[in-house]
């Protein structure tokens, strides 16, 4: 059944910036294994979906479609407004390799996960997550 325009709109105005289910998945397991950050933190270039800003760690949690995850292969798929997404998609990919080195130059470590692996796997991503912490907390390694 073809959808009409009004419906595909409608359709992409319920897709969240924040707060997605991935993104609140991985905050619970944080939270829950005693860790405290920062939500869309917005004095952090480009506002990290999580951030330890004492700790200079930001967390990006990257839809895999919007930011182009095996993008050479999907890119294949798109059958409409072919012109509009590719350059939409490819835009945030360069937008997201962009922050990524200005962080990094600033000294700040950056995690970029995807949102399927969330789903899979969220625990080993969060285990991921509190290493990072804990050596930036105590890099050291001092009891």
């Amino acid at each position: 059944m073809k959808r009409s325009k009004e419906q595909i709109s409608a359709e992409m105005a319920l897709i969240r910036g924040k707060n997605t289910n991935p993104e609140l998945k991985l905050r619970k397991a944080l939270f829950s294994r005693g860790l405290r950050y920062r939500v869309n933190y917005g004095k952090i270039l480009g506002h990290p979906d999580i951030a330890f800003p004492k700790e200079k760690i930001v967390i990006f949690v990257d839809g895999d479609f919007w930011h182009g995850r095996d993008w050479e292969n999907r890119k294949k798929d798109i059958k409409s407004h072919r012109s509009y997404w590719l350059k939409k998609i490819e835009t945030n990919m360069k937008r997201d390799n962009e922050y990524t080195l200005k962080l990094q130059q600033e000294g700040y470590l950056v995690i970029r996960l995807w949102e399927n692996d969330i789903n899979k796997d969220v625990s080993r991503l969060a285990d991921i997550v509190e290493e990072a912490y804990k050596t930036a907390k105590n890099p050291y390694g001092e009891e």
